[in-house]
């Protein structure tokens, strides 16, 4: 499982599948699409790293870092000793708590679009039922130098990068902004997320959930598999066991990945704390779905990990749409001089 060579494949299949659309597009000198619209996402978005580097140059694609909150200090997603702070965080059991990022973080990615030349602005984020980020980014666009369509996924992690993904794929090819909206709402609505937590603490204490499921699961010592469906985290199955319920969870996708078809699904697995174990359920998951077109292996954003508790296994089911060709080349659009 590569999250580089996975995520640069499924994005190439995608501008294949739209590549019979170019001929109606604006080409630049060397044949290639002029994108005219700019995507703007949360990093509870959960892109993999390699994939962001790929396509976020010419300002294609912009992430606002989403904060973190521990013991009173404040952390960016890109805080390079983040992962160690949350993790000491939730094991000591010090305050950890999120924030939604400010309508002036996004004011600066709306203006970095406008400057490099781009006519719109597609804006994808996190549930509003998850997050306030989706009211953050709607005053921004209110006073945006160019106009900006905000869209709310109604989930998170790779179901919402998937809808950003698609919406880069329509974009890099010259769509307009009702191909991208529609680009990112297909792409984000064809997911399923499906997740174990060791404890229900976490979702409690950020609000997530229930006090009422919360106290069960701890009473009982149930071992939660929960989703995500209309933008809000659901409880899906209760299990006696941590193996037993990471059993179940293979049970789940299974079942998710034969109803689209082996050759046709793709997963994502996110981790936080604990890689080696979500190596090993990823390489199960292959083995019991022969031709299954692939997997990433990412790390949990923080803000998402700060909710979710150390140990936590996500698993987000997507559709491989076409076998993955090399995209054409993409040229940016005209950069407006700097005053």
């Amino acid at each position: 499982m590569s999250e580089s060579a996975a995520g640069r494949a499924w994005l190439r299949a995608q501008v294949l599948r739209l590549r019979p659309k170019l001929a109606q597009r604006t080409l630049g000198s060397a044949g290639a699409p002029v994108p005219k619209v700019a995507i703007v996402t949360d990093s509870a978005a959960a892109l993999p790293a390699a994939w962001l580097e790929e396509f976020s140059r010419n300002h294609l694609l912009a992430v606002v870092s989403m904060p973190v909150i521990i013991g009173g200090n404040v952390y960016a997603e890109d805080d390079a000793e983040l992962e160690s702070h949350i993790s000491l965080a939730l094991a000591a059991g010090t305050a950890v708590s999120t924030s939604r990022p400010s309508p002036g973080q996004f004011d600066s990615a709306y203006r970095a679009a406008a400057a490099a030349g781009y006519e719109a602005v597609v804006s994808v984020h996190i549930s509003c039922k998850l997050s306030g980020t989706h009211e953050a980014a709607q005053v921004a666009a209110a006073r945006a130098p160019l106009p900006v369509h905000v869209l709310d996924t109604q989930t998170v992690g790779m179901g919402q990068g998937r809808g950003v993904q698609s919406a880069v794929a329509s974009a890099a090819c010259g769509g307009d902004v009702a191909e991208v909206l529609a680009a990112a709402r297909a792409g984000a609505d064809a997911t399923r997320i499906y997740f174990y937590v060791p404890s229900l603490e976490q979702l409690r204490k950020g609000g997530r959930i229930s006090m009422a499921s919360s106290w069960l699961g701890t009473f009982l010592d149930l071992k939660p598999i929960l989703g995500i469906r209309d933008g809000t985290v659901v409880p899906l199955e209760k299990v006696r066991s941590a193996p037993k319920a990471i059993g179940r969870l293979q049970e789940l996708v299974l079942a998710d990945i034969a109803g689209r078809g082996a050759a046709a699904a793709q997963l994502s697995i996110h981790h936080f704390g604990n890689e080696p174990q979500a190596r090993e359920l990823g390489l199960a998951l292959q083995r019991q779905a022969p031709g299954l077109a692939g997997a990433t292996l990412t790390r949990l954003p923080a803000v998402l990990a700060a909710h979710a508790g150390l140990g936590v296994l996500v698993v987000v089911v997507a559709e491989e749409l076409v076998p993955p060709a090399v995209p054409p080349a993409v040229v940016p659009p005209q950069q407006t001089p700097a005053p």
